[in-house]
């Protein structure tokens, strides 16, 4: 699945140079979210940032946490990113369910798999699926890959949610003060979601990478 805020086109090339390049789902439809937006700026939106920086300073504020007026706070865009993630999740449960009624449908028929091996039920927990199962059990795991495209300051305030709500846990090696940058352009992170007994409120997350950007190594070298 590929998600990605519908405004901004540079968005899209994005996402379709990721998928150009994939061997498996070259075909994947795009689905756009309007929760991937931006952080609204309100009577800042598009001005430079040295005015947003000149507001916070007249009242006293940093300024990342500064709301100018009409804007939207960092809380509101956090609940915007947690009420996106949640979708995800939901959705990624009920895709792998239809999924599953499928294949007992062709077993009901008495139909087999394309290896010629015949379909069984599986046990469940929700829909026929039990999540993130030990794999020594007869029992299916949930693995979707999903890629999603946004901005980098939606995208820090999504971590942020990750890590102080979610207890996200974070490569040993990354600092803390990697937590609080904004992604380079086109950064690409990482993480593995555990959703246990298709509980999507209180998953299990694993940060694998944050805000990595050598896939630009070549690009910058050949630019020199």
């Amino acid at each position: 699945m590929v998600f990605l805020y519908d405004v901004v086109h540079c968005f899209f090339q994005t996402a379709s140079t990721i998928i150009g390049k994939n061997k498996f789902c070259k075909d994947i439809v795009i689905q756009y979210d309007a929760r991937l937006r931006e952080r609204k700026y309100g009577i800042a939106e598009g001005r430079p940032l040295s005015d947003l920086k000149a507001m916070a300073n007249a009242v006293g504020e940093q300024c990342p946490s500064f709301t100018p007026s009409g804007g939207e706070t960092l809380d509101e865009v956090r609940a915007r990113a947690k009420n996106f993630f949640e979708f995800l999740c939901q959705l990624s449960i009920e895709e792998e369910c239809q999924k599953e009624q499928t294949v007992l449908g062709m077993a009901g028929n008495g139909l087999e798999t394309l290896e010629g091996k015949p379909v069984f039920p599986l046990r469940n927990h929700c829909c026929g699926l039990e999540l993130n199962s030990d794999t020594d059990k007869d029992t299916k795991m949930l693995n979707p890959n999903i890629l999603v495209v946004s901005h980098g300051a939606y995208m820090r305030n999504w971590f942020g949610y990750f890590v102080l709500d979610l207890k996200c846990t974070l490569p040993s090696a990354l600092k803390k003060s990697q937590l609080s940058s904004v992604s380079p352009n086109t950064g690409v992170s990482h993480f593995i979601i555990n959703l246990g007994n298709g509980d999507v409120i209180k998953p299990e997350i694993s940060c694998i990478c944050l805000n990595r950007d050598d896939h630009l190594a070549d690009v910058n070298t050949e630019n020199v």
